[in-house]
């Protein structure tokens, strides 16, 4: 569940993957998405020197009121992107956490306690029949944004364009398609 404090939305999120499945990307989108909202949010990315194929993740809060610290060490939710990435954040999650993982990649079940929720969405098969494999990020974006509510996939669509490359802007309508798909999918199993 998010953290309430006085009635008040407090959601620490890690999105973790290897470099090239747009990680940085989702991450940015959802403090942009947040910051159109008017909630207050905390951006902090990372990955290896190499990039693609490399370890990439990044840490973002969304809050109604101010964030003291970016930091994100016992996250409400995680969308992971691959095994590795799994193993390393799943036991970061809180108990009553949201666990999103790329079913495609990830044919483990998570040893994670039973009180969180997980949804395995395989998000790298999807879009690759969508067209294009790299929208993988936004499959499992769309799931996420469903099962918290806080943030919508149309308020991440208006501000997809704002994030994305304008060399990549001919990918919005499929990214689109995808953070749709996504969370009609976490909507149909809930």
């Amino acid at each position: 569940m998010l953290k309430m404090t006085a009635n008040s939305l407090y959601e620490e999120l890690i999105i973790a993957g290897f470099g090239g499945q747009g990680i940085i990307l989702a991450g940015k989108l959802i403090a942009q998405t947040a910051m159109e909202a008017g909630k207050q949010t905390t951006y902090m990315p990372s990955y290896g020197a190499e990039v693609r194929g490399g370890t990439a993740n990044c840490m973002v809060v969304v809050a109604d009121d101010p964030i003291a610290c970016p930091i994100v060490t016992r996250p409400n939710s995680i969308i992971v992107m691959n095994k590795a990435s799994l193993h390393k954040f799943a036991p970061r999650l809180q108990p009553d956490g949201l666990l999103i993982m790329n079913s495609s990649l990830i044919e483990e079940q998570p040893e994670v306690p039973a009180t969180v929720d997980v949804v395995a969405v395989d998000a790298t098969n999807i879009a690759a029949e969508m067209g294009n494999v790299k929208a993988a990020n936004m499959v499992v974006l769309g799931a996420y944004l469903a099962k918290r509510a806080a943030l919508t996939p149309d308020q991440a669509a208006a501000a997809l364009p704002k994030v994305l490359a304008k060399r990549h802007h001919n990918t919005l309508a499929l990214n689109i398609r995808a953070l749709k798909h996504g969370a009609e999918l976490a909507t149909a199993n809930a």
